[in-house]
């Protein structure tokens, strides 16, 4: 079955989540992320953000509403998803190249075919020369590009990433980032990505959802040339974008 064009592809309606003894940290949620998109969610800290990625990823269940991929399905952990956490997670046991095939390696054997998609994926993100070494003789960008290559190999249609970057200077970001963009767009993979920076989200989203208290304040679209480059961060149309996500942010009206 292949994709409906004019349907989401992640469709969450009415979606509520509470821990115990707390009011709802989601609370009636609707968003729905397009086929291909790449759609970042920021908030402030507490705003359920976080959570509601854990919803899309099937990590966690609603009490009320539904979270449903675009062929009618729940959203729950598997092949379709791939997700990428705040840490690297690497196992420090296992080599660069194991690591990445560690998904494949749960379901079955690895075949010559799993290998060599591994090395590509590390050669796409200049870790070629590292795949043989363990997590603890690379960087911290080495380490969060192999558990991008990691979450890509199974090539999921719904990429899912929260903070990945958050731990790593400026510069690597950046070089980061641009790799992530890359590979997601060659791929036609869709993206959700969460992250607490508003310039973050406005460089690499096509669209900006802003959670506010449990609640969807907005989903902005981003209006900015692709290719994306860094140059833009310096550009009238890219900080016109952040004020209106940090205003929206502190409770203004989108």
């Amino acid at each position: 079955m292949s994709a409906d064009p004019s349907a989401p592809f992640l469709d969450i309606e009415q979606a509520v989540y509470t821990y115990p003894g707390r009011p709802p940290v989601v609370d009636g949620i609707d968003w729905r992320l397009d086929a291909g998109g790449f759609h970042c969610l920021v908030g402030r800290s507490g705003c359920g953000k976080t959570t509601l990625l854990k919803l899309a990823a099937g990590l966690l269940t609603p009490q009320s509403g539904r979270v449903r991929l675009w062929d009618g399905t729940p959203a729950v952990p598997g092949p379709k998803l791939g997700y990428v956490f705040q840490a690297p997670t690497l196992l420090e046991w296992r080599r660069v190249v194991d690591n990445v095939l560690l998904p494949v390696s749960l379901q079955r054997r690895p075949t010559a075919d799993d290998i060599e998609h591994a090395y590509e994926l590390l050669e796409m993100l200049g870790l070629a020369d590292h795949a043989r070494h363990y997590p603890r003789q690379l960087s911290g960008g080495q380490q969060s590009r192999a558990a991008l290559a990691r979450a890509l190999i199974l090539r999921p249609a719904l990429l899912l990433l929260d903070e990945p970057f958050a731990a790593l200077d400026a510069i690597t970001r950046g070089e980061l980032q641009d790799d992530l963009m890359r590979m997601c767009r060659l791929r036609k993979t869709t993206v959700l990505f969460v992250t607490h920076d508003i310039g973050e989200a406005v460089y690499l989203g096509d669209r900006v959802a802003v959670m506010h208290q449990g609640r969807m304040a907005a989903d902005l679209r981003v209006d900015l040339p692709a290719p994306r480059t860094q140059s833009m961060r310096h550009g009238a149309a890219f900080n016109a974008h952040c004020a209106q996500v940090f205003d929206i942010m502190n409770g203004a009206r989108p």
